[in-house]
């Protein structure tokens, strides 16, 4: 028996122990850039449900962006108490977790095969999750860890840092030199100080197409935020960020400023329009570059190559936002004409790394 059987045994007994139920069979699920690993829960016999999903966090500490990461409860079970729709939870024993299983069915597949009008639809409804996300408000104890971690200059710093190691030289050909490190590091810290003027709200950290599940048999425009355990405090664009600047499924500008506009104004800060344009904009660029970097980190590295069919789109979007900031003062321009002059495409040869 090798090692991947013998793996399968054991997930198979704690399953058991935990559910009362045997699985008939485990299949797993191909996972993102991170390390955790999925399966999926088979079972036989008339009782329900006929599915779930075993959710196994990696062992030792892990960090995000914003520090350690926490676990996926209590967050989990703290926003289906306030009445946000997140997966049920069947089943908790150390690393693994067991999860309602959602189905494959995720905003990015439904919207790529979607035609213009039936996309802002689907949209709209996700959309509609951010306002209620950022009216939660932290408990009166201190066990939600989400809002004791921010978006703030650090976190920008170490997007910057990816941004200038990781993108600079694949897109440019060349490093990065001291005088190029040191303006654009700035023009980074500089948006943190500006998007951080405004009472920091709620965020799921990636909300993202991928990471919004119809449940079965739900209303269209019903999602399920996946992968919550990320969440933190951050200003009220950076969700729409995530989800309108997403390089999986590429939206027109005009849908995105259909839904800027009409979400705007269900925000519990109502920002001002402008303000919250050009926070959307310069988020765009700490957020998408950091993308960036993952795509091509994870294709020169660790020879992981599933996300360079997106860089063209990153790349535009990065674009885009430099493009409309343009009027946005001296202070951010050696960001902006760096991206404005970045390749729309680019080729990666075939190599290896650490």
């Amino acid at each position: 028996m090798g090692r991947a059987d013998t793996d399968a045994v054991v997930l198979g007994a704690q399953i058991a122990e935990q559910l009362g139920r045997t699985p008939s069979r485990l299949e797993r699920i191909p996972s993102g850039l991170g390390h955790r690993h999925f399966f999926r829960i088979h079972f036989e016999g008339p009782r329900d449900p006929q599915s779930l999903i075993a959710r196994i966090e990696p062992g030792g500490p892990r960090e995000d962006l914003a520090g350690q990461e926490p676990e996926l409860e209590p967050i989990r079970a703290f926003l289906e108490q306030a009445g946000l729709p997140v997966p049920r939870s069947y089943a908790q024993a150390g690393p693994l977790q067991i999860l309602e299983d959602l189905g494959d069915e995720s905003l990015e597949s439904v919207a790529l095969g979607a035609d213009s009008a039936a996309k802002q639809a689907l949209y709209a409804g996700a959309c509609a999750l951010i306002p209620r996300l950022q009216r939660v408000t932290a408990p009166s104890d201190d066990r939600i860890a989400a809002f004791h971690r921010e978006w703030d200059h650090d976190l920008v710093a170490t997007k910057a840092r990816k941004w200038l190691d990781w993108s600079f030289p694949l897109l440019k050909g060349r490093a990065a030199s001291p005088t190029e490190r040191r303006t654009l590091s700035e023009a980074f810290d500089l948006i943190a100080t500006r998007c951080r003027q405004t009472p920091l709200r709620l965020a799921h950290r990636d909300f993202k197409a991928a990471n919004l599940h119809r449940r079965p048999g739900s209303a269209a425009d019903e999602w399920v935020m996946i992968d919550l355990q990320g969440a933190f405090l951050a200003p009220p664009e950076y969700d729409l960020v995530c989800l309108l600047r997403d390089a999986h499924v590429a939206l027109s500008e005009s849908q995105i400023e259909t839904h800027l506009r009409e979400i705007r104004l269900e925000l519990p800060d109502q920002p001002d329009e402008e303000i919250f344009m050009k926070r959307f904009d310069m988020i765009t660029l700490t957020r998408v570059s950091k993308d960036l970097a993952h795509y091509l980190h994870a294709a020169t590295h660790r020879q992981d190559r599933r996300y360079l069919p997106h860089v063209p789109q990153a790349l535009a979007n990065l674009k885009r936002a430099a493009q409309r900031l343009n009027d946005s003062g001296p202070d951010l321009s050696p960001l902006l004409e760096a991206i404005e002059a970045l390749p729309l495409h680019i080729h990666l040869p075939e190599v290896g790394g650490s």
